[in-house]
This record gives C-alpha cells, structure tokens and sequence, in this order.
C-alpha cells in the first residue's frame, strides 16, 4: 500500500476534524456528511494549486460546511458560550491560517480547536 502524500494527509485529517464537530453538534447526517466531502474535493484541487496552504485547509473545510450548512438548514455550530439573547454561530479563526479555532465574538473567548467541540463547554480569552 502506498503511504498518502502530505496533501492527502492534510485533506484527510481537515475531513477528521470536521466530521467530530459534526458529530459534537449531532449534525453528521448523510447529506451533511456530503457536504464535508465536497468541500474536501474543492480544497484538494485548491491544495494542488497553493501546496503552502497545508496548514490551512482544515479552517478552510471547517468554514466551507458552515458556509453550506448556513444556506441549507441555518446557523451552526451554535455557541455553548452565551446562554441569553438570540442564539448564534460560532466562528473559525484565523480565516486563513494554522490552528484553526472556533471562537465566540460576543463573549470574546476561544470555545474549542476546530475538530475538539466535542470538549468545548467554556472557552478561554480571546488573544
């Protein structure tokens, strides 16, 4: 078997991320879960263009599904943070670059790395 090159292995490990906050979320339906995966085949050819950006495709598969998810069903994921007022969704940052997190911008805090909101129940300060 022929070990995955380092593209494949980003592209995989943004999908492994991505699906466990899905799943955190209980959203990991099987047209939900095809979302992820065309997001994933966009990244790929994006990937083949701009190889440097390894380190940004997970943030980037992570916003794509929360793009598309927006148009098709609403808001998600939905912040764990703010308890009151009008619920909304977390957002990834940086938009474009390494380590990838969801944050709360009202309340300015981190909730959880993108992949780990599963864990998330508060969140840290915002740098």
């Amino acid at each position: 078997m022929t070990p995955l090159s380092p593209l494949e292995q980003a592209l995989h490990a943004a999908r492994a991320l991505v699906l466990a906050d899905l799943v955190a979320r209980d959203v990991a339906e099987a047209d939900v879960v095809s979302l992820v995966e065309d997001s994933v085949a966009q990244r790929r050819w994006w990937l083949e263009q701009w190889p440097d950006g390894m380190a940004y495709v997970a943030g980037l598969v992570a916003q794509d599904v929360q793009d598309a998810l927006l148009e098709r069903y609403g808001r998600w994921p939905l912040c764990p943070v703010c308890v009151s007022g009008d619920p909304h969704a977390l957002d990834v940052e940086p938009e474009l670059g390494p380590d990838p997190h969801w944050v709360c911008h009202k309340a300015g805090v981190k909730v959880a790395a993108v992949g780990s909101l599963g864990s998330a129940t508060g969140g840290t300060a915002s740098s």
